[in-house]
């Protein structure tokens, strides 16, 4: 099915005090928080990375996979009606997560 550009840009404006980005990844998206891969948003649904904070921040949240032979991710549903709990998910994420590799250089 895919998720649509409408989605994103909702999740983005619902989650707009966070400096976040998304990229388009395979007919799905993947969001970014400093350089981090925080969550998945698949078939319009937004899938947070388990790490121990975000599972302290969002303690009763589902789970789910995002797409086939995917691991379990936090699957944020009801939470977003409550936009300040899944932003401090997904800082808990960014923090937990280590710090992007630095890309090789061209040859």
């Amino acid at each position: 099915m895919g998720t649509t550009a409408d989605t994103i840009d909702r999740l983005l404006d619902t989650l707009a005090p966070l400096p976040l980005t998304s990229r388009k990844m395979f007919g799905e998206y993947a969001l970014y928080l400093d350089g981090k891969v925080v969550a998945l948003v698949c078939d319009d649904l937004l899938y947070l990375k388990p790490t121990p904070g975000a599972t302290a921040a969002l303690p009763d949240c589902p789970t789910g996979y995002p797409y086939p032979g995917a691991k379990l991710h936090l699957l944020v549903t009801d939470a977003l009606d409550d936009p300040d709990r899944v932003i401090s998910a997904l800082k808990a994420v960014a923090a937990d997560l280590p710090a992007p590799k630095p890309k090789k250089p061209k040859t």
